[in-house]
């Protein structure tokens, strides 16, 4: 990892690299995913399993992933790993509860009432990867809080193995979460399907989950048409320490996110020189037992630093400019700094809120913005799988005490029908 010395332009050039990461989505890539989403928009299911015969050589046993074969990946999947998802799932509906918003009434003396409807999306898309980046949790992360918010029916879509079959662990998520229908079908392909419905899938109303480029690219291109979680970029992980913090974990954490991606970014931002030094040599030490090692070490030579600066108040001022998706504070006193950190998708503070807590169990979740954008985008929760309408009720007298007001607004924009629709109520 580079080592970078905050002087207020070494710190600076660095983020400017960094934003060149995940760069403009490849040309070809984005016209390929435009004629996929085309075809699938004029020829439905038969254009969804003609890319599922190119991509993944041949085609499922099942389309659409029988009941039956949901609820026997239930009974013979492992009861301590069903325990785990159990014991998550608890933790991830707890919070999300909290967030659950309530609509409001203001009646008023002159008998004028308005007010707000809260309610959830009639129908969500959920896209779960499959193969090597087949993640249970997820599912969880994705599903419990649509749930909650009210979503009436939720679609998954994921590609099917090789041997045509879906991934069971991603089955047993989905039962527990109570994932109403499940559909064999990966890519941009699948994601066209759940925007524009076929004659199997329906459409949905929104689509969330992650997945690779093309599957990135169909959600951004279809946004508008169907509305979506967020654009999300490869992983980072930002962590502030201190001499307080032990270099093992600061190591460990660090490339807990390395290894997801080689344009993933790991960051430690320190006020001690020597605590950098000694995290490197851990990183050196651990990194030779773990099973991506060499996409730890392509992300962390590309896209890790260790920025040294003479303060903590200075190193929150990176934290805020790099705006990263998971924040740890490995620094004394973390709850001193959560008030000034205020850009961050998650802020995991202290020696033992160690990222991978919050991917798996702790309860907030971890669909979280990548790429700076937390600056101005909110991790998935409760809201994100709801609509609000506003409504109003006036009475005559209430309305001809305001009528002027209207009118002369209405007027001074020159939208004289604006104005004549309340005249004639009092003609």
């Amino acid at each position: 990892m580079r080592k970078i010395y905050a002087d207020g332009v070494a710190e600076v050039e660095f983020l400017k690299e960094l934003g060149r990461r995940a760069g403009e989505t490849d040309r070809k890539v984005t016209e390929t995913v435009s004629a996929i989403i085309e075809d699938v928009k004029n020829n439905g299911d038969t254009a969804i399993k003609n890319y599922t015969l190119k991509f993944d050589g041949n085609l499922p046993q099942y389309y659409e992933v029988p009941r039956e074969v949901i609820n026997d990946a239930m009974t013979d999947a492992d009861p301590d790993f069903v325990n785990a998802l159990l014991d998550a799932q608890e933790n991830i509906a707890d919070f999300h509860n909290r967030q659950v918003e309530q609509g409001f009434i203001n009646p008023k003396a002159n008998g004028v009432i308005l007010g707000q409807r809260i309610r959830g999306l009639e129908r969500v898309g959920l896209y779960v990867p499959g193969g090597t980046a087949a993640y249970p949790s997820s599912v969880l992360m994705n599903a419990i809080p649509a749930k909650i918010a009210g979503v009436k029916e939720l679609i998954m879509v994921t590609p099917p193995l090789k041997d045509g079959t879906p991934n069971k662990d991603i089955l047993v998520a989905a039962a527990i979460c109570g994932v109403d229908r499940i559909f064999l079908a990966g890519g941009s392909q699948a994601i066209a399907g759940l925007a524009y419905g076929t004659e199997t899938i329906p459409k949905c109303d929104k689509i969330v989950g992650p997945g690779n480029i093309f599957v990135a690219t169909a959600k951004k291109l279809l946004y508008g048409v169907v509305d979506i979680d967020m654009i999300a970029g490869p992983s980072e992980i930002l962590v502030l320490a201190d001499e307080t913090a032990n270099p093992k974990f600061v190591g460990a954490d660090l490339m807990s996110q390395a290894e997801h991606d080689k344009l993933a970014s790991a960051i430690m931002v320190t006020t001690s020189e020597k605590l950098a030094d000694e995290t490197v040599a851990e990183i050196n030490r651990q990194k030779e037992y773990l099973s991506r090692k060499e996409i730890i070490e392509k992300s962390l030579e590309d896209y890790g630093a260790i920025i040294i600066t003479d303060s903590r108040e200075k190193a929150v001022e990176i934290a805020n400019a790099i705006a990263p998706e998971h924040l740890e504070v490995l620094m004394e006193n973390p709850m001193e700094l959560l008030g000034s950190l205020d850009n961050a998708g998650s802020v995991f503070l202290g020696q033992y809120a160690s990222e991978p807590l919050g991917d798996y169990f702790a309860g907030p979740n971890h669909v979280l913005p990548t790429s700076g954008t937390a600056r101005f985008f909110s991790p998935l929760g409760v809201a994100s799988f709801t609509k609000r309408s506003s409504y109003i009720y006036y009475t005559r007298e209430a309305l001809e005490e305001a009528k002027d007001d209207i009118v002369l607004i209405a007027e001074k924009e020159g939208l004289t029908a604006h104005a004549n629709a309340i005249k004639v109520r009092f003609e």
